[in-house]
């Protein structure tokens, strides 16, 4: 009996360490968000949008959410050989929790999963030129995340129809960091 109880106790133990009680995948709290990030992963329909040169390929320096539900993004990005500071304030839509701007067309955004100490997972539509096209972004707190974390934001881009070799893995990457 005692080694029945023993067992039971070791299998509830190891559960609730299996779980993962951080990660949020709804009702986000977006001043959690708010803080300096750095980009992993790119994804996108389009593959040459987050390829060097592609105007989707920047890199996230900081987030802060606002006191009108507005997000303050920075990013930077080489331009024409020279690295540039990209400042864009995605504004709250009518949806709770979509963002919009304007960046090479118009731009709709969302958290599709967070850890806020960790990570977070952007999912977005960009319009341009009556052309549509969807991306998913993986940031993070660290230079780098777990592979789980990497493998768990490739199974959400094929689940929204995004292919594997349009992921974009930008760790090693950020052509701005040197300078």
């Amino acid at each position: 009996m005692k080694l029945l109880l023993l067992c039971l106790g070791l299998t509830l133990v190891c559960a609730h360490h299996g779980e993962n009680h951080d990660v949020v995948t709804s009702n986000f709290d977006m001043s959690k968000i708010s803080g300096e990030w750095y980009t992993i992963l790119l994804a996108s329909g389009v593959k040459e949008k987050v390829e060097e040169q592609g105007s989707m390929r920047m890199f996230v320096e900081s987030i802060q959410a606002l006191d009108n539900s507005s997000l303050l993004l920075k990013y930077h990005k080489k331009i024409n050989g020279e690295c540039a500071e990209l400042i864009f304030v995605g504004d709250e839509t009518e949806e709770e929790g979509v963002y919009s701007l304007s960046y090479d067309g118009y731009n709709e955004f969302h958290v599709v999963e967070a850890d806020y100490n960790d990570y977070v997972i952007f999912y977005f539509l960009n319009y341009h030129n009556e052309e549509i096209t969807q991306g998913m972004e993986l940031y993070a707190r660290k230079p780098d995340v777990s592979p789980q974390i990497k493998k768990r934001f490739e199974e959400l881009c094929k689940n929204h129809g995004i292919p594997e070799e349009n992921v974009q893995d930008l760790t090693n990457a950020d052509p701005c960091s040197q300078d």
